[in-house]
């Protein structure tokens, strides 16, 4: 069965920096695509940062330039580094995948930027 287990999560002040962490489980990790998302509450959830099985990356525009997200394909466990966090970075961020045509997610985990 696939699982994730997200990480890393906490309060900080704006300005600072995370370090989120996927591990999964149940998969042959290497092979897929792993999303992070974030929602917050009030607003729709949203796409922050995928990785592919290449490595090949992509972000949100919102987070562009200030968020990196990678991969350790031995250890089955994706990372997202947050850094220069704004307020407006709040949510629960969750780890994503498609596995046989299933989506499967993690519980999240809580990031709160606040002065």
């Amino acid at each position: 069965q696939v699982r994730f287990a997200e990480s890393g999560g906490g309060l900080v002040q704006p300005g600072e920096s995370l370090r989120l962490s996927c591990a999964a489980s149940g998969i042959n990790f290497r092979l897929y695509t792993i999303d992070w998302y974030r929602q917050a509450p009030g607003k729709q959830r949203e796409l922050v940062a995928s990785i592919a099985n290449s490595g090949s990356t992509n972000f949100a525009d919102s987070v562009k330039g200030r968020f990196t997200i990678s991969r350790d394909n031995v250890r089955n466990t994706a990372h997202l580094q947050m850094n220069s966090l704004k307020p407006e970075d709040t949510a629960v961020y969750l780890c994503q995948t498609q596995h046989r045509a299933r989506d499967y997610w993690g519980r999240g985990t809580q990031v709160t930027v606040s002065s």
